[in-house]
């Protein structure tokens, strides 16, 4: 079921995400925390090039400027779960980032 616009709550599943976040440099923490703001404001209506879709129940939010930062996330209800975020250093998302992310959300499920 797709929420309206607005009905959203965001929840950092881990600490470990805030540390991350708040560990990035003051620019780039801006502009990760308006992209947050948003996606609680539009949820799945944000869209390219903001988010996109990596598997079933996983999706990543995308920070461009000078870091290229990832931050998975999953709808669980009518709240956004913050997974697990990445300094992306290629063009493809690493393999491990997408286990980690999958194991988070399969402890999400398990709650």
């Amino acid at each position: 079921m797709i929420q309206k616009e607005g009905a959203y709550t965001i929840k950092f599943f881990t600490k470990h995400l805030t540390a991350f976040i708040l560990s990035l440099p003051a620019q780039t923490q801006g502009k990760t925390l308006r992209l947050i703001e948003l996606l609680e404001r539009h949820g799945y209506t944000l869209g390219i090039p903001y988010t996109k879709k990596v598997d079933r129940d996983l999706f990543e939010l995308r920070i461009r400027g000078k870091l290229e930062i990832r931050i998975f996330y999953t709808f669980h209800t009518t709240t956004i779960v913050l997974l697990s975020g990445f300094v992306k250093k290629s063009q493809r998302i690493p393999k491990q980032e997408i286990m980690k992310a999958k194991k988070l959300l399969q402890l999400l499920d398990d709650t």
